[in-house]
């Protein structure tokens, strides 16, 4: 799975990168220590009303997705990730799968190995930071959904409404696989726009364009375990930890 990641760029940066539209008014301060149900940068496109001409958009959507037929948004704690075995055959996501595709921009993301105690030393998980080698941005692959608050009546209020995505996930290989089983996928930026159009609805094609991230040439290093709680954020929190090189698990 993918349980926190980083996403520390600006957001005008990630509109260039990804060549999207972006409103300068929403804004998300850079965070070092995304969890579920944060409120994340996403890519999105969608087709203009009049002129039909696809367009991106970079905006803010919260992780963990709520289904448009959930009785309770509650449920999008538990609904982070989606398996890339089953996520077009799955109730709670094979609509977006179809529809609703996006691109979730990270520096990289963590993930926990167990130690064992050892003498007077408990056990305890240490975490891994793992991102591309060249330090290039993911573009993870993500799908996301609108949900109504059934409260509201007013579907013209957008209060009514809230958006949120969840993580494709697959297989994990080459150094992820030593800490992890599973791990994100992610998109070529050749394959943006193949990912993000609207009007593509063959499974085969659309599941043909994820990939590992950074094409397997990923960088794993231990980390401090500060990054263990949510209420801890910061630059500090990729520091190796104490009296070690944050070198790879053997």
């Amino acid at each position: 799975m993918c349980g926190r990641y980083a996403s520390t760029r600006a957001p005008a940066d990630l509109a260039g990168l990804f060549e999207a539209r972006w409103d300068p008014g929403e804004t998300l301060a850079p965070s070092w220590n995304v969890a579920p149900t944060d409120p994340v940068w996403a890519v999105l496109a969608h087709a203009d009303r009049d002129s039909g001409e696809v367009e991106r958009r970079l905006r803010a959507m919260r992780w963990g997705l709520v289904p448009s037929w959930a009785k309770d948004p509650g449920i999008g704690s538990r609904m982070i990730n989606a398996r890339m075995e089953s996520v077009h055959e799955k109730p709670a996501y094979r609509t977006a799968f179809a529809k609703r595709r996006c691109l979730l921009p990270a520096d990289g993301f963590y993930e926990w190995r167990s130690v064992p105690a050892s003498g007077r030393a408990k056990a305890y998980k240490q975490p891994y930071f793992i991102a591309p080698e060249d330090g290039a941005p993911m573009a993870m692959a993500g799908l996301y959904a609108f949900w109504r608050d059934p409260v509201t009546r007013d579907a013209d209020d957008p209060a009514a409404w809230l958006t949120t995505c969840t993580i494709i996930t697959t297989e994990a290989t080459d150094e992820a696989g030593r800490v992890h089983p599973r791990m994100p996928l992610a998109l070529h930026p050749d394959d943006y726009r193949a990912w993000l159009d609207p009007t593509r609805h063959g499974t085969g094609e659309l599941r043909s364009l994820l990939h590992t991230p950074a094409d397997g040439r990923l960088a794993v290093r231990a980390v401090s375990t500060e990054v263990n709680s949510v209420r801890n954020n910061g630059p500090h929190l990729l520091d190796p930890p104490p009296g070690t090189d944050g070198g790879a698990p053997k």
